[in-house]
């Protein structure tokens, strides 16, 4: 299935995104370390919060079928930038679930960051490490 997706340069440095199916919007800014404002996502930033939500939605799938109580997970995600070619070089962060999964659930959900559709895209030379916290609820 092919999504549409508009993307118009509006001025200033920055591009609104419009979700065809939806008709949502996103502004992108180019970022500080570009020599921009930063008033916004970067495309870069884009790519880190695809890989983050794409985790936990595929997660959310998971725990769903499986009549585990995912409410209250979170990933708080890194984007390391590297300058020559400048591109992405790794993503780093912490992944919490909530508490009273067993070992079981917990690995059936630790399963899905290597099944998120966005992290098989990323090039291999691409790093992504996450920790894991604790059972805590969040």
């Amino acid at each position: 299935m092919a999504v549409k997706v508009t993307a118009k340069y509006i001025g200033g440095q920055q591009v609104e995104l419009e979700h065809g199916p939806s008709g949502g919007r996103i502004l992108t800014d180019l970022p500080v370390d570009s020599g921009g404002k930063g008033r916004a996502f970067s495309p870069t930033d884009l790519l880190a919060s695809s890989l983050a939500s794409c985790i936990l939605t595929v997660m959310a799938g998971v725990a769903e079928r499986n009549g585990i109580e995912f409410k209250g997970a979170a990933i708080e995600i890194e984007k390391h930038m590297q300058e020559s070619p400048r591109r992405i070089s790794k993503f780093t962060g912490t992944i919490a679930l909530p508490a009273g999964l067993d070992e079981k659930q917990r690995e059936k959900l630790l399963a899905c960051v290597k099944a998120c559709p966005v992290g098989r895209s990323l090039h291999p030379d691409i790093k992504v490490e996450f920790k894991i916290k604790a059972e805590e609820v969040v």
